[in-house]
């Protein structure tokens, strides 16, 4: 085996993209540079709107893929063929399958890694035993928050996990469920949280709209959507007397955004309420320390790099208590943890804060300790690299032919 393996992650996202898996999917690619790996990704999604889209205002076009190199990393962005309007999935799927078949023919991967697995991981493993490859799955929240309730997907997911070589989560709470749901994994899976390096907030511009922003600012950072649990935090607020923002730093997802509309109307709180829209990373890290309270009502959320942001940047954190959210913070000492789908302890937790404000000073400080002790990056390298090394030992055991006959 080449001693510098050749790895390739599987993502639905890459930076350019907006999105956590992408962030995640670029983080971890650095570190495995760093240690000697020579690291591809390739970026492809699993459902095809924009494909029937395109079908449907008749254009049409061949498969192709897109190579670029971004920081030591090959890039290689996967597109289907769109030859029909009534192309089914499998019709896209399969021309993505060919361009990874490939993509591995050229470089000869040792490891594939598949991000999300409900999108990547099925065409990712299926690659790995038709090649002989080793193949590592990672979890990262609503794969198995959601995905799994879908009664077309359990089968492929269940297959996904048991054929990988090692299966990785964000959270405790995902390796459970996925134990529960297929338990020969057992023992061949981890968790692990996100790390992050350290940032600079000095160095980052001013926020567009830090103008808009009077009296205590509780502030959110992400794409809000159904798992976000921004509802609750509407409700929440609606009975804060002291003068407040409510910030949101991101946007509504489309797809939801007449049932986000009628709940902003209904919370009664649209002169509180500053939301910035799409930003870059910077202007969305810039807007963090001009918040007093960061809130993370989040039904479920893997382990949000929002949450790990805003803790480096010294805010005072109200979160919930599911997944590495539950993990990262401990209650009453680097920020306050409620149950999910409570408005009522999302109220109580809010008003502590905002009558404490060295309580805030003081969770915040201690959240920034946290994420530097034990979310850094070094950590999370260290667990990548035994992982990848278990993997790879596996693989170059020596085979036992059996011969037909």
């Amino acid at each position: 085996m080449n001693s510098n393996p050749t790895i390739c992650i599987t993502a639905q996202e890459f930076p350019p993209d907006v999105g956590g898996v992408g962030v995640s999917a670029k983080r971890i690619a650095l570190l495995l540079t760093e240690l000697g790996y020579q690291v591809h990704v390739a970026v492809f999604r699993s459902v095809f709107r924009k494909e029937r889209k395109l079908a449907k205002a008749g254009e049409f076009y061949r498969s192709h893929c897109e190579t670029s190199i971004q920081d030591g990393i090959t890039v290689h962005r996967l597109y289907p063929a769109v030859r029909s309007t009534v192309a089914r999935d499998q019709d896209y799927l399969m021309d993505i399958y060919g361009q990874l078949t490939t993509l591995h023919k050229q470089y000869q991967f040792d490891v594939v890694h598949a991000f999300f697995i409900n999108e990547t991981g099925f065409l990712t493993t299926m690659l790995a035993k038709e090649n002989d490859l080793s193949v590592i799955n990672s979890v990262r929240g609503a794969d198995l928050h959601k995905h799994i309730f879908d009664s077309q997907q359990q089968k492929q997911i269940a297959w996904t996990l048991e054929n990988s070589d090692w299966n990785t989560f964000v959270s405790q709470d995902l390796m459970h469920r996925a134990r529960l749901f297929a338990p020969t994994i057992t023992y061949k899976s981890s968790a692990f949280l996100n790390s992050i390096a350290p940032i600079n907030f000095d160095n980052l511009p001013t926020p567009d709209l830090v103008d808009k922003l009077q009296g205590i600012v509780i502030g959110s950072v992400g794409n809000f959507r159904d798992k976000k649990g921004i509802e609750y935090l509407l409700d929440a607020c609606q009975a804060i007397e002291t003068e407040f923002t409510l910030l949101f730093v991101g946007e509504f997802v489309p797809k939801e955004k007449e049932y986000w509309l009628q709940e902003l109307a209904n919370s009664g709180l649209q002169d509180k309420i500053v939301i910035t829209g799409k930003v870059s990373r910077d202007q969305a890290l810039a807007y963090l320390p001009h918040m007093d309270i960061f809130a993370i009502p989040s039904l479920n959320d893997g382990c949000p790099n929002a949450l790990l942001e805003a803790m480096l940047a010294e805010r005072a954190v109200v979160g919930t208590n599911v997944d590495a959210i539950a993990e990262i913070i401990e209650d009453g000492v680097n920020g306050l943890l409620v149950n999910p789908y409570s408005s009522e302890e999302l109220r109580i937790a809010i008003a502590k804060l905002i009558e404490n404000p060295l309580l805030r000073q003081s969770f915040g400080k201690l959240a920034k300790q946290k994420i530097l002790q034990d979310l850094n990056p070094a950590i999370e390298q260290a667990n990548w690299q035994e992982i990848y090394n278990r993997v790879l030992a596996v693989n170059t055991q020596p085979k036992i032919e059996v011969l037909a006959g």
